[in-house]
């Protein structure tokens, strides 16, 4: 069994919609999203409305609670504004399906236990990089497969008890590469593949300036930082 893992859409429903035509080709058993649906692109609803559609099983990250909540307090300023800007923008609709989003998740299948964190088992807000993943994510999880965001860096680190996997991000990729990136995480075989899907960066960009969020945001696609 194969599942698709996301993670960090923030909004971005042309990404969002190339990715999920490379998901379809690889037609996996379920889709999981590892939070930061909303944030940073100019199409909540949108992004919102193709996830409920599709059933995913979707956590929140910061961005989502903070989209919900208003409090903005540990986020830098250009998060902050489009932040601001999503609040003024999300439908009824929207914010009851956010609020109704766990903040982390589990399942049991055949092959083991899957667990999900936008951040870590120890924080859902903590920063969990390539280089500083330990097995003690996994047993804390008590699971050995281990799903994590927030970065929107890829990573794929394999330890004695379990994986801990990161898809890398939908909408706003920070390693270099522009493409938007998402994960197949194979249960059977216990690997995990990431992949990357080009998409209309033009086009998106249009829509950041257009929208009255910080160019900088459009800017930064370009060169996936």
């Amino acid at each position: 069994m194969h599942i698709a893992v996301l993670a960090d859409v923030h909004a971005n429903l042309p990404a969002l919609e190339a990715v999920l035509a490379d998901v379809d080709r690889a037609a996996p058993a379920g889709i999981w999203v590892a939070g930061d649906l909303v944030g940073y692109n100019p199409w909540p609803n949108e992004v919102l409305q193709i996830l409920r559609d599709r059933g995913v099983r979707a956590i929140r990250g910061n961005h989502d609670r903070a989209a919900v909540s208003g409090d903005l307090h540990w986020f830098n300023e250009l998060a902050a504004q489009a932040l601001r800007w999503t609040r003024i923008q999300l439908t009824p609709a929207s914010v009851g399906y956010l609020k109704d989003l766990e903040d982390r998740t589990r399942a049991t299948m055949p092959e083991g236990l899957v667990a999900m964190y936008h951040g870590s088992p120890r924080n859902d807000d903590e920063y969990v990089f390539p280089d500083t993943a330990d097995e003690g994510l996994v047993r804390q999880a008590a699971a050995p497969y281990v799903v994590l965001g927030h970065t929107h860096l890829p990573m794929v680190r394999r330890f004695r008890s379990g994986l801990v996997v990161n898809p890398g991000s939908v909408g706003q990729p920070r390693d270099g590469d522009p493409r938007a990136a998402w994960g197949i995480l194979d249960l059977t075989r216990s690997t995990f593949l990431v992949r990357r899907v080009p998409y209309d960066i033009d086009g998106v960009a249009m829509a950041i300036r257009r929208a009255g969020l910080p160019t900088e945001l459009a800017d930064r696609l370009y060169a996936g930082v």
